[in-house]
């Protein structure tokens, strides 16, 4: 038992003595790191970083992160870390001091001290066991391509068993080994297929900016990348520009929908149908508000509670205005123009008088913050909510048109108000009905756009010029129409905007339109029907 325990104590002291070294090395290289972040020195800080790293000492995530942040303090023999709580720690042991350090002040960083940390904070983050830690450390490296962080960013590379992870790291490295002048250059061409198979932005920067001592084969490799990751970036975009077509046109159904409804029943040019839109938006923003002040743990569904009180105040509006104003204008349209306009008017100074005129916050329910990527392509929430949503307000018209009575009553008197009347339908009511429908849903619209635009008494205007041009286009008071004409207008709206800009490009659009109504009068998809024919 004696043998046994002097061996392990023999045992122990030459372990000790083979780590003395070592530990030595590794607290000179420390206190090296300390004395260069003292020396007040862009280029011996940016050393210091390095030396943290390469020597792993304990704090230097900490140090690092604090002089990212301005919080490390040098000066005097003394480092010290100032806590977010606003406390001191000694950055050589992490121990609490008692006060800020006399003669110490904040490491000034320029633009390559702060490359040098993004590079760091990567390289630290490699080892890190979470996954997706990991996966936003490699692209930090990416971005900084420090060299320094090679030797660390290789050994994670070599036990990482995460696809997504390893293929981020191997794409850190390819940008680090594309700029390594002195790297094999069999390495640097395997760099530029990495960065090719990446094929964004970041990868197409990267290739450019390959060091002009290239060999004529690397020249070659990068060409070939880049042109194949620009034409898949062309296609990326022509999608992204679909996509925001495709928003732009269920924006566009949600504002024109109500007004088809109105113009093809009633013949009513109607002004005031963006304030109705408007009306929308800031009963969306008084629920909110009474929702923040009242039951904050509700907000998420502040949108679901908003949706009716829209549709019921703007319908209630629409409603009153048929039947105080345009029902003694029926027959005179220049008449019903200037009324409704006049009364679009009195709204907005109404709402201007009671709400001021700044813009009103709106927010966002926690489902329709964000964005995700789908490909190449950035797709936000809240645009595909409301593509969602207008597609359910264009079902439930459809319903009401096809298997409601009040749908048959408002065919009937689209198509021939008198036979309608004289078989018994109540075109007053009908017509009542159909206005207080159609400003019901643009109070919809105004639910959909608080949240992707400004809530304020103008909120209405910028709209109802776009959806006079999709009735106009799709065919007056055709649903069908309405939905083909606000998704083409929107989807060409983009995709001519990136070559003749948003004016042009809206002009351009509006002269189509002139030109096409010239040959089709009645829109894409005319209304069938005896008093509509005549």
């Amino acid at each position: 038992m004696r043998i046994l325990s002097s061996l392990l104590r023999t045992l122990a002291l030459a372990m000790t003595l083979a780590l003395m070294p070592a530990l030595a090395f590794a607290q000179q290289a420390a206190e090296d790191a300390f004395a260069r972040l003292s020396a007040d020195s862009f280029s011996d800080t940016a050393r210091a970083i390095d030396i943290l790293v390469q020597s792993a000492h304990p704090n230097a995530a900490v140090i690092i992160e604090a002089l990212a942040d301005g919080r490390l303090l040098a000066g005097g023999g003394a480092v010290a870390v100032k806590t977010k709580e606003g406390g001191f720690l000694d950055a050589r042991t992490g121990q609490a001091l008692a006060a800020q350090p006399a003669g110490a002040s904040p490491v000034r960083l320029n633009n390559n001290v702060r490359r040098v940390i993004q590079g760091a904070l990567g390289g630290l983050g490699l080892i890190n066991p979470d996954p997706g830690k990991r996966v936003a450390a490699a692209e930090a490296v990416f971005r900084a391509r420090d060299v320094s962080v090679l030797p660390v960013l290789e050994a994670a590379i070599a036990k990482e068993t995460n696809d997504r992870a390893r293929r981020a790291l191997r794409e850190a490295q390819a940008a680090i080994l594309i700029a390594k002048t002195d790297a094999p250059p069999f390495d640097r061409i395997a760099a530029v297929d990495v960065l090719r198979e990446r094929g964004d932005q970041d990868a197409l920067a990267t290739l450019r900016a390959l060091p002009g001592d290239a060999s004529p084969g690397l020249r070659e490799a990068q060409a070939r990348a880049i042109s194949e990751i620009e034409g898949k970036l062309a296609l990326w975009r022509a999608g992204q520009n679909l996509w925001y077509g495709l928003s732009l046109g269920s924006v566009l159904l949600l504002a024109a929908i109500g007004l088809a409804i109105t113009f093809g029943v009633m013949g009513v040019i109607n002004m005031a149908h963006g304030e109705m839109v408007m009306l929308g938006a800031y009963t969306t923003f008084i629920v909110q508000e009474v929702i923040r002040s009242r039951f904050p743990g509700l907000f998420d569904w502040s949108l679901a509670i908003a949706i009716p009180a829209a549709f019921i105040v703007a319908g209630a509006v629409g409603i009153a205005i048929e039947r105080g104003v345009i029902r003694f204008l029926y027959g005179r349209p220049l008449e019903t123009l200037l009324a409704t306009w006049g009364i679009s008017l009195i709204l907005q100074q109404a709402v201007r008088t009671a709400f001021g005129p700044t813009n009103r916050e709106v927010g966002a329910p926690a489902f329709m913050s964000g964005a995700f990527e789908l490909g190449g392509l950035a797709i936000t929430w809240n645009r595909l909510w409301i593509i969602v949503f207008a597609a359910l307000v264009f079902a439930a018209l459809l319903a009401i048109l096809k298997l409601t009575p009040m749908g048959l009553q408002m065919r009937a008197v689209t198509q021939n108000r008198r036979m309608a009347s004289a078989m018994g339908i109540r075109t007053g009511r009908i017509d009542a009905l159909t206005f207080g429908l159609g400003s019901g849903v643009a109070g919809l619209a105004g639910v959909a756009l608080s949240q992707i635009d400004n809530v304020s008494p103008n909120l209405g205007q910028s709209y109802i010029i776009d959806s006079f041009m999709v009735v106009v286009f799709g065919g007056v008071g055709n649903l069908w129409g309405t939905l083909i004409s606000a998704m083409s207008l929107g989807v060409a709206n983009k995709l001519l905007e990136p070559y003749a800009g948003a004016v042009l490009g809206k002009i351009a659009l509006l002269v189509f339109i002139i030109l096409f109504i010239q040959k089709r009068p009645r829109g894409l998809f005319a209304l069938k029907g005896r008093a509509v024919e005549a």
